[in-house]
């Protein structure tokens, strides 16, 4: 099982970012996915999930309204669209798999909010 994300980079408050996550090694389309990030000096904490088909989702109450999740199961590609981002939204954003019981983790990408 592979997941690598991309996306990230230096973005100005109230600006939008898109994170991919390229998921290799398993059947990606059977399986829930979810973002996680974490801030300096602070745990990681879940950002969004979205089900195998895609038609569930959830999100922290911290980004509702703003980050979407989505994905395409024909590109074994799970994304996050973050719009209106602010400065708190700093961290490094982590795809999540959970894959016959094992949890995964890709590297991470860092996403900076500042002016």
């Amino acid at each position: 099982v592979q997941l690598v994300e991309s996306g990230g980079g230096l973005v100005q408050p109230g600006g939008s970012r898109r994170l991919s996550c390229a998921a290799s090694g398993f059947t990606f389309s059977i399986y829930a996915m979810s973002w996680y990030r974490q801030a300096p000096g602070k745990e990681r904490e879940l950002v969004a999930g979205i089900s195998s088909a895609g038609s569930r989702t959830n999100y922290a109450d911290s980004v509702k309204g703003r980050f979407t999740i989505s994905r395409d199961n024909a590109e074994n590609t799970v994304y996050l669209q973050m719009n209106s981002l602010k400065p708190e939204d700093t961290a490094v954003y982590y795809c999540r798999g959970v894959v016959r019981r094992a949890i995964y983790w890709g590297k991470g990408t860092l996403v900076t909010v500042s002016s």
